[in-house]
């Protein structure tokens, strides 16, 4: 690669993510997401880079929803594709979304922008989806599901959806966002800077205080989380729910209010007429 600095290591990161977790295959059609952020302009401009060297032949193209946003100038973002290699798409939003006029929440917005891509890469026939998602977005949301959903999971680095026809991965899987940040700032990216009002109130928000205020006690704490998620330890975990029908936990003891008896002192009163 004749790319040097941060670029070159991510880069690298990149690449052994595409690898071990079998991103790409020969045929490929990907659609890059671009949102305009500092992460997806990252990440187009190293799923650029490497498209010159892969020995694989994958067809690559570039997508922004445009969601209506005033604080987004998608000309800026217009300017910055025709600049690169990889033809761009600027797709419309579906037509349940309000845009700003609604009251909207982080769910909804990611929920139309996702079907947007969803029914583009059915109309061109695309078979993977490419998402910025950082090693970051990846232990937080792990963390999330734990503290909000009583669950242990979070988003895969390649995801298969609808039955095989579609597959969402995440090169970025080995990047942490403080990597991206400074990458975007030596590449000089136009990045545009999000004011959704849901940014400062987001669970998001809390929880990236709470990995911050853990790595005082410990700096290698985000990357010990996201090595727990390959190393589970299934004989130190709680048996998991049986489906319907088959054989289920006895439930565990309670303890008696006082003047309750057991369940033969209960059949013994019943006889008795008690």
């Amino acid at each position: 690669m004749n790319i040097s600095g941060p670029l070159y290591f991510a880069t690298k990161k990149v690449g052994k993510a595409i690898w071990d977790f079998k991103m790409l295959a020969e045929g490929d059609k990907v659609i890059i997401a671009v949102s305009g952020g500092k992460d997806s302009l990252c990440l187009l401009r190293i799923m650029e880079e490497r498209a010159k060297f892969i020995p694989i032949h994958c067809e690559m193209v570039v997508c922004f929803v445009d969601m209506g946003f005033s604080w987004i100038d998608k000309n800026i973002l217009i300017r910055h594709f025709e600049q690169t290699s990889i033809p761009y798409i600027i797709a419309k939003a579906p037509d349940q979304w309000k845009g700003e006029g609604e009251d909207f929440g982080c769910f909804w917005c990611s929920w139309n922008r996702r079907k947007a891509l969803f029914d583009l890469a059915h109309d061109i026939k695309a078979n993977k989806i490419a998402f910025a998602h950082h090693m970051d977005d990846i232990i937080e949301t792990m963390l999330l599901n734990l503290f909000f959903q009583g669950e242990i999971g979070t988003m895969q680095p390649c995801q298969e959806m609808f039955e095989g026809e579609l597959d969402i991965i995440r090169p970025l899987a080995y990047v942490e966002e403080a990597e991206l940040l400074h990458l975007s700032k030596v590449l000089e990216l136009p990045v545009i800077s999000s004011q959704c009002p849901h940014g400062d109130t987001s669970k998001r928000k809390l929880v990236k205080g709470i990995i911050d205020d853990l790595k005082g006690h410990n700096k290698n704490v985000k990357k010990n989380i996201f090595r727990s998620l390959t190393r589970i330890r299934e004989e130190y975990l709680l048996p998991g729910r049986e489906k319907e029908g088959s054989a289920k936990m006895d439930p565990p003891p309670r303890h008696r209010r006082a003047g309750e008896g057991s369940g033969e002192q209960k059949k013994r009163r019943r006889k008795r007429g008690e």
